[in-house]
């Protein structure tokens, strides 16, 4: 309860209910729960990060070593802990890839950040600092950059395996990448490249070597009739979002019949406008129809007879996806389909894979709109190879797009923590030690490295800066032997905008939260109590609590995070 005096009598100013945390123990208790935040997928960072089990309260499972994964799974209720999450969901929304290392690198920002506040240097000197050290990082990161061909498919083959290595998809990277890139290059247009229109189709059942790219669109849906083809080849596709059915009136009308024959003339003339509509499709030469709406008994009746082969209740993004397929405009009238309104499909069947009838559409003149089928022995290796796989496209899609890369395994982070040292020199005042402070910070990447793959982090840290004084700045770690390598000749490369975009939206988050001095909590916080006697309180119940206070999401698993860390 805030008081303030005035005169003898104190001015109540906030309600019993509230909590506040203000000055050193604001700071304190947001900077703890960043940092949990970011020791909670450290672990997970490089080729040989480790998966994390994420059990909610219905029991469902899942095991991923994706940062954005593990952050979005895990019920989260801290305000400060929500801010590093979002730093990672920004990565995962402008890359794909990196979402780990931009969240460990906050959570390190900040706890460099403490140590200086606790020398009294002020959190405004601070995020001053900050900001210039990243804004010379980024520019260390362009002087770096190495410039890649959008036709050199071996060197983006190597970037989509980078970003896949450590996943559950490591053992089919080569399989996977050369999948990715071609998928890439084929939705790739005058308008950009939206990974959206690679659609990718989970199917349990083979091993992950067994996926395939299929150059069209697979429709999780089956003819409407049996007696309708299996296959249609050479095949005109009609693309409607109107139903095939009798049209019901724009107002409420009624028909009064009085005798048998007006009932039959009445359902003659129904049946007599879907023969009709029929006759439409099959005069403008359509031999395969996808309606995104219903399709009339009858009318696949007679669709069946003209041995045209029909799928009613397309998803919208399957019909978009058929579109920039075959070439077919998506049409809302059946009275004004012609034949340049349809597209070609040199394949149109229906096939079984995985114990589910699907219908494929292939051999399509420049696949615009493309499939992934994704194979796995359980339905949780598929989901995490479909994680993979998404994290993959970004890369190539921004490498693509930007044209620039660096080498990974540690070696721009190095670069960069001696190339802020040197600038340190340069600032002058108290944001000097901000700068130094944030070249420390930068560090974390390839001690983590070295750490999660078992080596001694203070012995790969001091090689690694040898190398790089000596100018090999692509001199990175090999978490499999430990020895120091030249990453861009073993091929593992990252793109320049992973890196950036990564001490961006970390320096951003950290600066935000330094910022912080006082945090005031209402009584009615989601999480229920914010009292000192609820274990798992959502509201922010003094600096001790802070971790704890994320708790409660992780299916119980030791009392929330508080018990994890």
């Amino acid at each position: 309860m805030a008081q303030q005096q005035m005169g003898n009598q104190p001015l109540i100013v906030l309600s019993e209910d509230s909590q506040r945390t203000s000055g050193r123990d604001a700071q304190s208790m947001n900077i703890t729960a960043g940092k949990a935040v970011a020791e909670s997928v450290r672990t997970t960072l490089g080729p040989k990060g480790m998966d994390k089990m994420l059990v909610d309260s219905t029991g469902n499972v899942v095991v991923t070593n994706d940062g954005v994964t593990i952050l979005k799974e895990m019920d989260i209720e801290h305000p400060a802990a929500n801010m590093i999450v979002e730093v990672a969901e920004t990565q995962e929304d402008e890359v794909g890839d990196g979402t780990t290392t931009s969240v460990v690198i906050a959570g390190e920002l900040l706890a460099k950040a403490e140590d200086l506040l606790e020398q009294d240097i002020h959190a405004t000197i601070l995020a001053q600092g900050y900001r210039q050290a990243a804004q010379r990082a980024k520019e260390i990161l362009e002087e770096n950059a190495i410039e890649v061909s959008s036709d050199d498919t071996e060197y983006l083959e190597e970037i989509a395996a980078t970003a896949m290595t450590g996943k559950g998809a490591e053992n089919a990277r080569d399989t996977l990448s050369s999948l990715v890139v071609s998928a890439v290059q084929a939705v790739a247009d005058d308008d950009g490249i939206d990974t959206d229109n690679v659609k990718l189709e989970k199917v349990v059942g083979g091993a992950v070597e067994n996926s395939e790219l299929v150059e069209g669109v697979i429709v999780d849906k089956e003819r409407v009739h049996d007696n309708m083809p299996y296959m249609a080849e050479d095949a005109n596709v009609a693309l409607l979002d109107t139903a095939i059915e009798v049209k019901e009136t724009e107002i409420d009308a009624e028909v009064n019949v009085d005798s048998p024959d007006q009932l039959q003339q009445f359902l003659d003339q129904e049946e007599e406008q879907l023969r009709e509509m029929v006759d439409k499709l099959k005069d403008a030469g359509a031999d395969v129809v996808f309606a995104q709406k219903g399709i009339d008994d009858m009318a696949q009746h007679y669709l069946a007879k003209e041995g045209i082969l029909a799928v009613r209740r397309a998803k919208k993004s399957d019909i978009k996806a058929l579109s920039r397929a075959t070439g077919a405009k998506v049409v809302s009238n059946i009275d004004d389909i012609t034949e340049d309104d349809l597209g070609f499909a040199g394949s149109v069947a229906e096939k079984d894979i995985g114990g589910d009838t699907r219908i494929f559409v292939e051999d399509v003149d420049q696949a615009r709109s493309v499939t992934l089928v994704l194979r796995g022995g359980t339905e949780h290796v598929v989901d995490e190879v479909e994680r993979a796989i998404e994290d993959s496209m970004g890369v190539v899609r921004v490498t693509l797009e930007d044209g620039k890369v660096l080498p990974g395994g540690g070696a721009p982070e190095i670069e960069l923590s001696m190339g802020l040292r040197d600038f340190a020199d340069s600032v002058e005042g108290r944001e000097q030690l901000a700068v130094e402070a944030f070249a420390d910070a930068i560090d974390v990447i390839p001690r983590t490295l070295a750490e999660n793959a078992g080596h001694d982090p203070i012995d790969s840290l001091v090689d690694l800066r040898s190398e790089h004084d000596d100018g090999n700045t692509a001199a990175g770690l090999d978490a499999y032997t430990g020895d120091i390598v030249d990453m861009e000749e073993e091929g593992v490369v990252e793109p320049l905008r992973v890196k950036t975009q990564a001490i961006e939206s970390a320096t951003e988050a950290a600066v935000m939260i330094l910022r912080i001095d006082d945090v005031i909590a209402a009584g009615d916080l989601k999480g229920g109590q914010t009292g000192d006697d609820d274990e798992d309180a959502g509201g922010p119940g003094g600096p001790g609590g802070a971790p704890g206070g994320m708790g409660g999401g992780m299916g119980g698993m030791g009392g929330g995070m508080g018990g994890m860390m």
